[in-house]
């Protein structure tokens, strides 16, 4: 695959994270049940979403998350031009990987219900580190010595 096509892809994929994201981050705010994330006693957004762990210093976790692929988007976009921006969109999505899977583990182990949002987020950004790390090794090989 080409760099061009990786980072089309990583901006496709920050889009649809972004949008996970903010229905996430509406969810948070929205006082009644939303009926698209309520698939019983094991997965339930709004539980999760109004949880007492949905929010770091009174900031929403999804606001974070919104923030996150806002910037992976932007990053993508100036590592076309810039490859310095490889290796920090690199890192952002490494820090947002260890960031959902911190909050997996709070869903499978404190509160022990599922966000199908939170999830989607979850592969989304998974995918996004591995197609970051793929960006950023594709380019050092390319650069002479």
């Amino acid at each position: 695959m080409s760099r061009s096509w990786l980072l089309i892809l990583i901006c496709l994929l920050a889009v649809v994270g972004l949008v996970l994201s903010t229905m996430s981050l509406v969810a948070h705010y929205k006082k009644s049940p939303t009926e698209y994330c309520d698939l019983g006693d094991n997965f339930n957004c709004d539980i999760v979403n109004r949880s007492p762990w949905s929010e770091i210093a009174h900031v929403p976790v999804a606001g974070i998350g919104v923030a996150g692929y806002v910037f992976l988007f932007v990053m993508s976009w100036m590592a076309a031009r810039r490859p310095q921006a490889a290796v920090f969109m690199l890192l952002a999505a490494l820090c947002g990987l260890a960031f959902a899977i911190r909050l997996t583990y709070i869903e499978a182990y404190k509160l022990e219900v599922w966000c199908v949002l939170c999830l989607g987020s979850l592969v989304v950004i998974s995918l996004i580190t591995i197609l970051s790390a793929a960006r950023v090794i594709t380019a050092r090989r390319s650069v002479p010595v």
